[in-house]
């Protein structure tokens, strides 16, 4: 777990990014990033230009709520090796080439398709690309853990703002890319030119398989054979051994032992306490993100000017105020950097009233998109340390994907609502954006109600 220090020198820190490790976990994290702009900004637009409604892309949104429950399978993916490809490249690796291939043929068979004619096949291959992605992150987040060693605490809390970093670096460019090819085959006059867009993602996820193939894993046989030890002295205590005590004995430990390690190591109020601030924390941030890219096109941007101004500005941005929030939640503390970030966001959300309200202005633009992003930035890597702070390394797979999977259940299952209540707000941007700032107000009551009985390594 991450230890945190309040009593070093930002200089003294930054010597954690450069440990060689952080490559990998940069790699990481952009293959985590990068299926979101398949199914989030790339599929919108796809929607949008196709003439569906903003309720419709906003409903379509849903497809995210499988990131909200994959904690369900985590267990299953921690025990369950695949034939051939595990004794070849490794247990975590195998799962990540495995969802990889997936999206990859998802894309192709989009690239076959139209969305007006076929929007449901269009939503159900989406959803298989949401499962694929959300099943590969399980395994990513524990790969990213088990690249340091328990008693590497520093390099802990780097790791997760270099993830950050990666995912945002998948996301941010893999928007880029998206958004410009697009562009790019529209001017050629091709009809279908997100179908070939498509096409042209594809070739990264290539790029992705073969760059988690030089990602050393640590041996699986070992941690096999203490899940069986596991198995056998649940059996031995039930003194049964047969295929029903097996059944239970494997659930009991897959299953069970992570849940009741954390409520116990929280006490049961604290516990809730802690789950629903996770669950409301990033509210307000999904609804502008769901919607973000809508807005930019209703209000006179191209899809070069979002590429250029969301994507390409934001991710330098992005990379920096990671880092640097990173180092904040070394120095200064955990909780600090969450009610920081929640400040942040809110007040951002509130720019965008200000670019609803005014003339088209790529200066106020390009400043409302930095500094959402900035705000992203420390929300992103105060969250992922809060979680972090949070798992018991026993566990670490398994509360991790729980965890997670609880803020993006908050994130996906009420952001979905959010093109319906712009509908409802008859277009009004500008009291959208003040509705989404208000919406982190009680994850941070709850917050600084809660915070001096949460069990952290702080």
């Amino acid at each position: 777990m991450i230890t945190i220090k309040k009593n070093k020198k930002f200089s003294d820190l930054f010597k954690y990014y450069f440990e060689k490790r952080m490559i990998k976990i940069l790699l990481l994290g952009a293959i985590s990033g990068f299926p979101w702009v398949i199914i989030g900004s790339s599929l919108s637009l796809w929607l949008k230009e196709d003439g569906l409604s903003r309720t419709t892309i906003g409903w379509a949104g849903l497809i995210f709520a499988v990131y909200a429950f994959n904690y369900l399978w985590a267990p299953l993916i921690d025990r369950i090796y695949i034939p051939f490809l595990t004794k070849k490249i490794g247990h975590r690796k195998s799962w990540i080439f495995l969802m990889q291939t997936l999206i990859l043929i998802c894309l192709f068979s989009w690239s076959l398709i139209s969305p007006t004619n076929n929007l449901a096949l269009v939503i159900g291959i989406g959803l298989i690309i949401a499962i694929a992605s959300s099943t590969q992150d399980i395994t990513v987040d524990a790969l990213r853990i088990e690249q340091i060693s328990k008693n590497e605490k520093e390099l802990m809390a780097a790791g997760a703002a270099v993830a950050v970093v990666g995912w945002w670096s998948g996301f941010k460019l893999g928007g880029v890319v998206a958004l410009n090819l697009a562009e790019y085959f529209e001017k050629l006059g091709i009809e279908n030119y997100w179908q070939v867009a498509f096409l042209g993602l594809g070739c990264i996820i290539v790029l992705f398989n073969i760059g988690i193939l030089f990602i050393k894993e640590k041996d699986f046989k070992n941690k096999k054979n203490n899940q069986n030890k596991l198995d056998k002295k649940i059996i031995k205590k039930l003194k049964i051994d047969n295929f029903l005590i097996k059944i239970t004995a494997w659930l009991s430990s897959t299953i069970s032992g992570p849940l009741i390690n954390f409520f116990k190591k929280n006490g049961f109020k604290i516990a809730i306490g802690i789950i629903s601030f996770i669950f409301l924390f990033k509210i307000g941030e999904a609804f502008l993100g769901r919607m973000s890219v809508i807005f930019y096109k209703e209000i006179g941007f191209s899809k070069s000017d979002i590429a250029l101004y969301s994507k390409t500005f934001g991710w330098f941005t992005t990379v920096i105020f990671t880092l640097l929030g990173g180092l904040f939640a070394i120095r200064s503390g955990i909780i600090k950097s969450m009610f920081l970030a929640g400040i942040l966001m809110a007040s951002t959300n509130l720019l965008f009233t200000i670019l609803a309200w005014s003339d088209k202005s790529y200066f106020l633009f390009a400043i409302a998109v930095i500094l959402d992003d900035i705000a992203a930035a420390f929300a992103t890597v105060a969250f992922v340390a809060f979680i972090s702070l949070l798992v018991d390394r026993n566990y670490t797979a398994t509360q991790y994907a729980l965890l997670a999977s609880i803020g993006t259940a908050g994130r996906t299952s009420l952001a979905s609502s959010s093109g319906a209540l712009i509908d409802w707000l008859n277009g009004d941007w500008g009291i959208f954006f003040i509705i989404t700032a208000l919406m982190v107000i009680p994850s941070l009551i709850l917050l600084y109600r809660i915070k001096n009985k949460i069990n952290l390594n702080d």
